[in-house]
């Protein structure tokens, strides 16, 4: 687990600006040799976050983090820990405090009550990329970031309101939330566990 004792670089005050918080979501990390894996975040700060994860990278290796419901994040592998890496993150002032907003809403959801993000398990697909389809025929390409049963993640250009009917791959559903990189979906009719990746794939 993140040691929270370990000396702080005196050049990096941002991280003594926030808090770092307590988490369990889950993602998918990219290294430089463009190689993915999965992930899941022990805690984060907008200057810090340490990752639970089989696969390391090497100390000052660049790597960007697609994590549920916080959308991409890039940074620098700064340590090895037992089980993972932790990495400090690379961003602009307006970025981190724009962090720090989701991470005080992801640590209080569960006083929210917010169903969406209880009703199924998340995973990241294999192959995360797709197409969204809009009601006027628009198509968009996609990165999925967080997929469910019930609803997906998605990191993508445009913002849609909330509300407005899309197809995700073959999957109808709408907009419920907006973030940072992309916005959420939550499906029309909850889909079967078994066809949940083909449905990933265009018509």
């Amino acid at each position: 687990m993140f040691n929270a004792a370990a000396k702080t670089p005196s050049k990096h005050p941002e991280r003594r600006n926030f808090q770092r918080v307590q988490l369990k979501i889950y993602g998918r990390f990219m290294l430089e040799d463009r190689s993915e894996h999965p992930c899941e975040v022990l805690n984060m700060s907008p200057g810090n976050l340490a990752l639970r994860t089989d696969t390391i990278a090497e100390l000052g290796e660049k790597v960007i983090a697609y994590i549920d419901h916080i959308g991409r994040v890039e940074g620098v592998m700064t340590r090895t820990l037992d089980d993972g890496f932790a990495m400090t993150i690379l961003a602009s002032e307006r970025k981190k405090t724009q962090l720090a907003a989701q991470l005080t809403w992801l640590a209080n959801k569960h006083e929210l009550d917010l169903p969406e993000d209880r009703r199924h398990e998340r995973m990241a697909p294999r192959n995360p990329v797709t197409v969204l389809h809009l009601g006027d025929g628009r198509q968009y390409k996609c990165r999925i970031i967080d997929l469910s049963l019930s609803g997906a993640a998605i990191e993508i250009d445009v913002r849609p309101e909330k509300g407005t009917k899309v197809v995700l791959g073959t999957m109808s559903g709408e907009v419920v939330r907006h973030f940072e990189d992309g916005i959420a979906i939550e499906f029309a009719v909850v889909q079967r566990p078994e066809f949940l990746e083909s449905e990933l794939k265009t018509a």
